[in-house]
């Protein structure tokens, strides 16, 4: 081996050695410290990962829409169970005052009850001063639930609710018009005369609105097909019911759905980001002893040129 002292090409060829086990050192403690690896180490997995992790996050932003809708749903149907308990009520009221033997003052008490009823209704479900809101929504003014600038009114549509994280993955809940100006069918009273034989000699068929049922004005105690009137709105609150919770179930499903694709996501992200510690922590010690060892061999190759003072000494 020729003896240089201008060029100790074997302390630059320890000190090559000593930058790269230096880099890997500094790499896996970046690899350890961080959980992840980095764009050096895989570009086109970090660009897939990068994807998947803002379809997570954004699913898991989905999620949280169907909570919302959910809650949405379960404060309208406890409104719902009040209503029906009132209207329940407003048929017993009915009943009692088809009764002959009642006086008038009967049939007075009666009757104040039953508007007291109908008045609580449409508090809770009519005009801008409806009780029945959530996170400031109308629940039971149809439409969208939010009110428009301009009138005691409500957009039209309906509650439209992001339920995935791409376009076009939403869902449109629907609630219902309960208000009292509501000029919806909500089924038909039949009434039957019959003639001495037991036949039919006469019958009548009265469409109901659910308006016409809690309005104080078109609507008594004692009014003619009160109790079939009632019975239908019954009817009514609770198809109501059954629609909204038909529509919760399917939230529930689609919530279900999202935490499992939310977790499969988020399992194949690991695989691609995340950094195997038992596997880099043996990586980490390789490179801090090759880094021990290469301080010391460029101090044993630094150390070469001397010997050319013993020939020229």
């Amino acid at each position: 081996m020729a003896l240089e002292v201008f060029n100790n090409t074997s302390a630059f060829n320890v000190f090559a050695n000593l930058e790269a086990n230096s880099a890997g050192l500094k790499a896996s403690m970046g690899r350890l410290s961080s959980g992840t690896i980095s764009v050096l180490d895989d570009p086109s997995g970090i660009g897939i990962s990068e994807r998947m992790r803002s379809q997570i996050r954004s699913s898991e932003m989905a999620r949280n829409n169907v909570d919302n809708g959910i809650s949405m749903l379960q404060t309208s149907d406890a409104w719902l169970q009040k209503m029906n308990d009132m209207l329940g009520r407003m048929h017993e009221l009915a009943v009692e005052g088809a009764d002959g033997t009642k006086t008038g003052t009967d049939l007075s008490n009666i009757q104040t009850e039953f508007t007291q009823l109908q008045s609580e209704i449409t508090r809770v479900t009519s005009r801008n001063t409806a009780a029945a809101k959530f996170n400031g929504l109308y629940l039971f003014r149809g439409g969208n639930g939010q009110a428009v600038v301009a009138g005691d009114a409500v957009g039209s549509g309906s509650i439209s609710i992001q339920i995935g994280a791409d376009t076009g993955q939403s869902v449109s809940l629907v609630v219902g018009d309960l208000e009292v100006d509501s000029t919806e069918d909500i089924g038909t009273v039949s009434t039957y005369t019959y003639s001495s034989d037991n036949t039919v000699s006469a019958s009548a068929h009265t469409a109901v609105q659910w308006g016409s049922v809690i309005d104080t004005n078109k609507l008594s105690s004692t009014s003619a097909d009160a109790i079939g009137k009632i019975a239908k709105a019954i009817d009514h609150v609770a198809n109501t019911r059954a629609s909204l919770g038909a529509q919760q179930n399917r939230l529930d499903q689609t919530r279900e759905g999202l935490i499992g694709y939310e977790d499969n996501l988020r399992a194949a992200e690991s695989k691609i980001r995340d950094v195997d510690v038992a596997q880099e922590s043996t990586e980490f010690s390789r490179y801090q002893i090759l880094s021990q060892i290469s301080n010391a061999m460029l101090a044993q190759a630094n150390q070469l040129p001397g010997a050319a003072l013993q020939l020229i000494g």
